[in-house]
């Protein structure tokens, strides 16, 4: 899209200024509104999420300012104040407005470009700096006994390595990306601030908790309510899994460091409980599991994974994403898989999350361009939580062609470390929002020291003695997914809801632990009817009404993690 061409559309709009409230109806007026956004942007935004993609598989420096500049072309776009000035007009009449897809339309135009009234020049520097850690972190290879290694060499030596001196040797050299990373990260925290309070935000958390629909004071009340609810059940299984750690590594419970569980920020539960979980995985096509799982519930992923880039190599992002590119199906997925049960779960995850968007038309084509995507990063992020949990359920497993050895076992200790996971997993939450928040409040603290005091209060993990490394700047989200960490924990709890909703519709008599989905194409049109199908028309909270019958709430989270 040329200058010339946005320059004659901001010129429609503004001579439809004067009698646009008058003669027009308001209904047509937004529909216009809509066909000229839809003009402008959609051809950015795809080409952002093209180079996106490419500087995420790649890792390399052209692709990397190909995706800066990309996104510094939305934000020129979203910038400009005219257009801002049109959509709080018809903001200020949406009484006026009778169809209620338009009305939320407006609601979510005003959001967007919201974000984006703030000079520009701070929008390019956020925009860089962003790009410039996102593509150090992406670039970093831990160096372990003097070999460069990768993100899945330290998971597999914390996970499998009986060795402390090892295993801290593993640990601390996938951290030091954070001390890379730091003077630039705290540049960005900064320059995500001016562009907060120049919007007449406090922080740059308070804006981002704002543009998502969501208040702070609801979420820390949840929070606190999860705090009150998880921190015995939480201490119960802390207390075994110490036990078992130390006895493994053979020294003494008070021993213990960081580096001793086996993920490296303990957000995942440790798989000490005697049957080995990677075992029905290590031969097993996992790509063709969940290929065959989605279908066999009427949501097919054969489109996805024909785009999608699943193995590692150099450069490319060390993570996993789903990421849809043009709303129109081109959804997927980037993963790095290897045969054992964390990508297992992962790739149903992510393509759980390729299933909530345009792929097969699950969101109607229908809907404008501007909600044609997922309700919100909570409700998505839920989707994809429910899918991952079956792996830690033998009889889907066999059910998808695998085999398991011992059945009962594998179901004990599966039973236990999901329980395990979930339980963990919350309190590893409630570091990142706070840390998050408390760290756009005043960035100028001690940040690593408020890092290991959550890590102290919520995961009962200690900080290494004498410990001068930034450990928060090594997580990937603090860059590149600012405030929205919280969301996977409301996830869970939305993901809880929908399991729960789907047994009593769909499997009456039988309990939720029992159901796994598998060939019932019934669980596919629930998911399609009830979630994929209105697509961003909802507010999230109304969605979660509509599809469970009930506002998002711990209950049925709780009932999981007890059984």
């Amino acid at each position: 899209m040329g200058f010339k061409q946005l320059s004659s559309i901001l010129l429609i709009l503004l001579l439809m200024k004067n009698n646009v409230f008058g003669d027009q109806n308001m209904d047509k007026a937004v529909k216009s509104f809509l066909d000229k956004h839809e003009l402008v942007m959609r051809p950015l935004e795809i080409a952002a999420n093209l180079a996106w993609w490419n500087a995420n598989t790649t890792g390399s420096s052209s692709d990397f300012d190909k995706k800066e500049k990309a996104q510094n072309k939305i934000d020129e776009a979203l910038a400009n104040a005219n257009l801002f000035q049109e959509i709080k007009s018809l903001k200020d009449n949406k009484a006026k407005i009778t169809d209620p897809i338009l009305s939320r339309s407006v609601d979510v135009l005003f959001l967007i470009y919201l974000e984006k009234q703030v000079p520009l020049d701070l929008l390019k520097k956020s925009s860089a700096l962003s790009n410039k850690v996102e593509q150090s972190f992406n670039s970093f290879r831990p160096v372990i006994q003097g070999k460069d290694s990768t993100e899945n060499d330290v998971r597999g030596i914390l996970k499998n390595s009986l060795d402390s001196n090892l295993r801290q040797e593993a640990w601390e050299a996938g951290k030091k990306v954070g001390n890379i990373l730091e003077n630039d990260l705290k540049e960005l925290v900064s320059t995500r601030n001016q562009i907060a309070r120049h919007l007449k935000f406090s922080n740059y958390h308070e804006m981002q908790l704002f543009l998502n629909e969501q208040k702070a004071s609801d979420l820390i009340k949840i929070f606190d309510q999860l705090d009150d609810l998880t921190r015995e059940p939480f201490q119960q299984i802390k207390d075994e899994i110490d036990s078992k750690l130390a006895l493994n590594y053979k020294i003494k419970k008070e021993q213990l460091q960081a580096w001793h569980y086996h993920d490296p920020f303990f957000q995942e539960a440790p798989a000490i409980f005697g049957i080995d979980l990677d075992g029905p995985f290590k031969k097993a096509d996992l790509l063709g599991l969940s290929q065959k799982f989605y279908k066999g519930i009427g949501l097919p992923i054969d489109r996805v994974i024909a785009n999608s880039d699943l193995y590692e190599k150099k450069g490319k992002s060390p993570h996993a994403f789903c990421t849809d590119i043009d709303r129109s199906g081109d959804v997927r997925v980037l993963a790095n898989v290897k045969p054992d049960d964390y990508w297992a779960s992962t790739l149903l995850h992510e393509f759980g999350h390729a299933v909530y968007s345009s792929n097969n038309n699950n969101i109607p084509a229908s809907l404008p361009y501007l909600l044609r995507s997922e309700c919100h990063i909570l409700t998505t992020e839920g989707v994809a939580m429910m899918f991952e949990r079956l792996t830690k359920r033998s009889s889907f497993l066999k059910a998808m062609g695998l085999k398991v050895e011992d059945s009962e076992g594998f179901d004990a200790a599966a039973s236990k470390n999901l329980k395990n996971r979930l339980l963990i997993f919350s309190r590893w939450c409630q570091v990142m929002l706070r840390f998050e928040k408390g760290m756009y409040e005043d960035p100028k603290q001690d940040l690593n020291l408020l890092w290991w005091n959550l890590v102290k209060k919520y995961q009962g993990i200690s900080m290494p003695v004498d410990r001068k490394s930034a450990d928060y700047a090594s997580k990937i989200h603090i860059v590149s997914a600012p405030v929205y960490y919280h969301n996977y924990m409301l996830g869970e709890l939305f993901a809880s809801q929908v399991h729960h909703a789907i047994t009593k519709d769909l499997y009456p008599g039988k309990s939720p632990s029992e159901v796994i989905y598998e060939g019932n194409l019934k669980v596919g049109e629930f998911m399609r009817t009830k979630i994929f199908s209105s697509g961003k028309s909802l507010p999230w909270d109304e969605l979660v009404k509509f599809a469970t019958d009930k506002p998002l709430s711990a209950e049925a989270f709780s009932l999981d993690f007890k059984k």
